[in-house]
């Protein structure tokens, strides 16, 4: 990623002496290399905005990628930093219930005072719906009208979204731990510790529970798995090995979220390598030199990357070979991308949404959200993508017979 000006190292290593890895603060102005103008084409797929609506401040320049969540029921959940929450009819738009959430001593967000700012999530698991904070603070309600039903802190700001499973939630801190909370009334069951290096990127692997098992990325470059039930590590496997003399060079990490098919995972490392691992011991099936601070989408036998550039690529999942390469959206700053019918569908930092032949990898579809950046992943559910921006910005995408 072309954050290398002379400055911004500067100031990175000379925190870094300090202990602290606030290099996650800086945000993707600092790219040097100006976005590839866009080409205009002959769209072959018709997508129709169902709706948009607008979640409070968004993301806004905190670096949480803030995505939306989909519950069985069909309700869209969307969170916003300043504390807004609210619940939409997925069809329609139509608000179900909003809310803005406090803290534990009643604070709401005003600027220039003490504020609880929300960044990570929200995730969802049947009536539970889990948002955590900037500040630490993990707060979880009812996802049929938004009433509290505990809330909680740990040490460390969470701009993950939990994951939920097996009547835990477990959050990612951003000093590395990984905390497991009884799902009922959020008390902690275990904690387990994983090393944070001084510099990393703005940005943490949401945790995967899959089998009773805990996956995630770490900030260190590796990907580990520890036992939900009491969070045991089961084994730990390095993706990215940063080399260099200074903690700018050596940066490596793990930032986008860990995917599975069901029979192996998929993860990729900033400076590092795309791989597909083995569920049981983390043993590489395949790998690939590619660096990347976004998540993998799997279809069907494609995985599908984007790389630290912007060119997106799709991989055969069984084997690593490479299918294809799109280089028109090079510095762009894409989001993670996400598989909708045959297309890959992603956002970029003008607020265009693209949509991309999963065979080919060819332009098929472009629409505008706003002008805000778009920095999360669509959520697809259904015959539906949800695409949030900073801004706070909700669209809903169905691709058209």
């Amino acid at each position: 990623m072309k954050r290398a000006l002379a400055v911004v190292a500067i100031a990175a290593l000379a925190l870094a002496g300090s202990g602290c890895n606030w290099f996650k603060s800086m945000g993707r102005k600092d790219n040097v290399e100006p976005p590839t103008p866009l080409l205009e084409f002959a769209p072959t797929l018709q997508v129709e905005r169902l709706w948009s609506a607008s979640v409070g401040d968004g993301a806004g320049l905190s670096g949480a990628r803030m995505t939306p969540a989909v519950g069985a029921d069909g309700r869209v959940y969307a969170v916003s930093i300043d504390g807004s929450i609210e619940a939409f009819d997925g069809a329609s738009g139509r608000s179900a219930w909003r809310k803005r959430l406090g803290g534990s001593r009643g604070f709401l967000w005003k600027r220039g005072e003490h504020s609880m700012r929300w960044s990570g999530g929200p995730a969802i698991d049947g009536d539970l719906l889990v948002v955590g904070g900037l500040d630490g603070q993990v707060i979880a309600l009812s996802a049929a009208d938004g009433g509290e039903r505990w809330q909680t802190r740990i040490e460390s700001e969470v701009i993950s979204t939990p994951a939920i499973g097996g009547g835990l939630v477990v959050v990612r801190g951003n000093d590395g731990r990984l905390q497991a909370l009884d799902a009922n009334d959020g008390s902690r069951k275990w904690v387990f510790d994983q090393s944070v290096p001084a510099l990393s990127l703005r940005g943490n692997s949401a945790p995967l529970i899959a089998n009773g098992v805990v996956y995630d990325g770490t900030d260190g470059g590796r990907v580990s798995a520890v036992r939900l039930d009491d969070g045991n590590e089961l084994w730990t496997q390095t993706l990215s090995t940063g080399e260099g003399r200074t903690e700018v060079e050596r940066l490596a990490d793990v930032d986008g979220n860990i995917s599975s098919d069901g029979s192996a995972l998929f993860a990729v490392g900033y400076r590092g390598q795309i791989a597909a691992l083995a569920l049981d011991s983390g043993r590489p099936l395949w790998q690939r030199d590619l660096s990347s601070y976004a998540s993998v989408a799997l279809a069907g036998t494609t995985a599908v990357a984007i790389d630290s550039d912007g060119n997106v690529w799709a991989f055969d999942r069984d084997t690593g070979a490479n299918l294809w390469k799109q280089d028109q959206l090079k510095y762009r700053w894409l989001s993670a991308p996400a598989i909708q019918g045959n297309q890959v569908v992603v956002g970029d930092s003008e607020g265009y949404v693209h949509w991309l032949s999963l065979a080919e990898g060819k332009f098929v579809a472009r629409e505008r959200l706003g002008k805000q950046p778009i920095e999360a992943a669509p959520v697809v559910a259904g015959d539906v993508a949800y695409v949030q921006d900073i801004g706070g910005r909700l669209g809903a995408y169905r691709i058209r017979p």
